[in-house]
């Protein structure tokens, strides 16, 4: 299901990228391109570029980049239909009705179907807590403290002891068994069906749109595990959905609060503190904090205050930065979790901690500083080496000076040590962090140095071409599509390659030839490598025919290596020859 290519150019072409953007992000013009504080990660200084020329955004801290809908689908976490429909009804366009294929009727009849059963199954469990038999589970939320109008605001309710209630129920309601294995809610063995969840206090996990989209399940009996959840299905994605979201996202209140598990979002709305959410028994994701940037840019962490709690706000801090969310950390001691806080010290009390939450920078300082002996001379100084390295995260100067200044504040350390620490390590290390998308150190060796000083040569001859299109006429007969060694790069210079050839050079339209946001946001980097404004044209000259030598010279000695025949290896030597002598003059 896809509208029309020439469709999505004419919705792309009617919504001026700048326009689009200003209604997100403050932008000022600076030469030919506006820049703004980039969205998409935390930063004091403008690096976040749109260029109207070539309908593109680019961030140069964070590497962010694509046209009119990748900006929609990254800032509004739409799918692309989406994005099209909205950016259609902005610019008057009729969209058409989409011609759906068999499976994807199939599909979304499946998806309709799965919903209703939850429904059915959410219904199922809400009348049960409140049977006789299920006076247990009852008693169980009544032991927590909860009201009878939370029990019913969140849909509350408890499975059976019965191992196959909730399936004869809904067996009977006519669903079929090809649609319950869909549900998540069962598990078939060669003995019979069984409920997956049985024995438990249940809890309903709703979208955007109050639809039941799976179930957390928490056991009263000894079995292991405590808390069990749906399994991802057909409309039940946990990367993508937070529990308490269809709430908090209509909260007065300025910011989020992340919790870790179902009752503390409970307990926390109960007490009026409607804006908390918590990720769905899995690890906090970009998708997550993706989501929550759709509604506010500044969360509150209160994860458990044990080691575990710990380790998983540890993890969540710096990718809820890197989304352009300021984080702050909740004091919970001497209490685990909100729930109890709250119940020992009230509402008040909570809402002071929310006041001194303490910077979520400091906050990991902190804990980075209790795994090391202070008082042990080589333990500082390995504490101190591991303070520069974090601070090295910050890619703003400025920022970086105040978090420097703080953080020697704050823990007693010389602030000449440290500033000759971080200019060491910056000297030393660049990189990112695997899997967190954190700025931190990772060496390179020469081989990697020299493979990224090409990608960048290549990068540059792509963003060249684009900014000056006569720039073709004269090096067409010396490159090709076949210099750029690397599948990817090759892939983007063959579509610009075919736009020069027929006049029109249309970068932003390349981008919508990929689907996922990693492709986009790679080639949207193809063209926007930094190229000195500030030279002369001498000196541009220069560069470009250095940059043009560069590349041809790396796909030659590539062929050499590649080539299986003697005629082969006369003709690369000859086009070595030829390189020699070759100048192209740009004026």
């Amino acid at each position: 299901m896809r509208y029309p290519e020439e469709l999505i150019e004419e919705i792309r072409q009617r919504n001026d990228i700048v326009d689009v953007i200003s209604g997100y992000v403050k932008l000022q013009k600076k030469g030919s391109s506006y820049f703004g504080l980039c969205p998409f990660h935390n930063e004091k200084s403008p690096s976040f570029s749109v260029s109207p020329g070539k309908q593109m955004y680019y961030c140069f801290g964070c590497g962010e980049g694509g046209n009119v809908f990748t900006f929609l689908m990254r800032y509004e976490n739409d799918t692309f239909q989406e994005a099209v429909k909205a950016l259609a009804d902005k610019a008057g366009v009729k969209l058409p009705e989409l011609e759906y294929s068999e499976e994807e009727k199939k599909n979304n009849e499946i998806k309709s179907t799965i919903l209703r059963a939850n429904k059915d199954a959410a219904m199922y469990f809400y009348h049960q807590l409140r049977s006789e038999q299920g006076a247990q589970g009852y008693g169980y939320f009544k032991s927590r403290g909860l009201r009878d109008e939370t029990i019913v605001k969140f849909g509350l309710g408890y499975s059976p002891k019965y191992s196959d209630s909730l399936y004869r129920y809904l067996k009977h309601k006519g669903y079929s068994d090809d649609v319950l294995k869909e549900t998540g809610l069962f598990k078939y063995r060669e003995q019979g069906v069984y409920d997956a969840f049985w024995n438990r206090v249940m809890y309903p996990i709703m979208d955007n749109g109050n639809r039941v989209i799976g179930f957390g399940g928490r056991v009263l009996g000894d079995e292991k595990p405590k808390y069990i959840n749906s399994p991802e299905t057909r409309v039940f994605d946990k990367s993508r959905n937070l529990y308490g979201l269809n709430f908090a996202r209509i909260s007065r209140r300025k910011n989020f609060i992340l919790c870790e598990g179902y009752m503390d979002v409970i307990a926390l709305h109960q007490a009026g503190f409607d804006n908390a959410v918590a990720a769905l028994g899995t690890a906090f994701t970009h998708q997550h904090a993706a989501l929550i940037k759709r509604y506010t840019e500044n969360v509150l962490v209160t994860f458990d205050s044990d080691g575990a709690g710990v380790k998983a706000a540890l993890r969540a801090i710096p990718i809820l930065r890197n989304a352009g969310i300021a984080v702050r950390v909740i004091n919970m001691r001497p209490y685990k979790d909100p729930d109890e806080f709250i119940k020992n010290l009230g509402n008040d009390e909570f809402e002071k901690r929310i006041q001194d939450a303490e910077n979520a920078f400091i906050y990991e300082i902190r804990m980075m500083q209790s795994d090391y002996e202070i008082r042990n001379p080589d333990e500082r100084a390995r504490f101190y080496e591991k303070v520069a390295e974090k601070l090295l995260t910050f890619n703003d100067e400025v920022e970086r000076n105040i978090y420097i200044e703080t953080v020697c504040d704050e823990f007693m350390i010389p602030k000449d040590t440290m500033n000759k620490l971080v200019y060491r390590q910056s000297l030393v290390y660049t990189g990112e962090k695997e899997n967190t998308g954190e700025q931190l150190p990772k060496k390179q060796n020469n081989a990697e140095r020299a493979e990224d000083g090409m990608k960048r040569s290549q990068r540059i001859l792509l963003t060249w071409l684009i900014e000056d299109t006569d720039i073709y006429g004269k090096i067409k007969e010396l490159i090709s599509e076949e210099d750029f060694i690397d599948g990817f790069y090759k892939k983007v210079a063959k579509m610009l390659f075919e736009q020069l050839e027929e006049g029109n050079v249309n970068p932003a339209r390349i981008l919508n030839s990929f689907e996922s946001e990693d492709e986009q946001k790679e080639a949207a980097a193809l063209f926007h490598a930094t190229l000195g404004e500030k030279m002369t044209a001498q000196e541009k000259e220069k560069a470009f025919n250095e940059t043009i030598r560069r590349v041809k010279k790396n796909s030659l000695e590539y062929a050499s290596r590649n080539a299986t025949d003697v005629a082969t290896l006369q003709k690369i030597i000859r086009e070595q020859a030829k390189m020699q002598n070759m100048y192209i003059s740009l004026s």
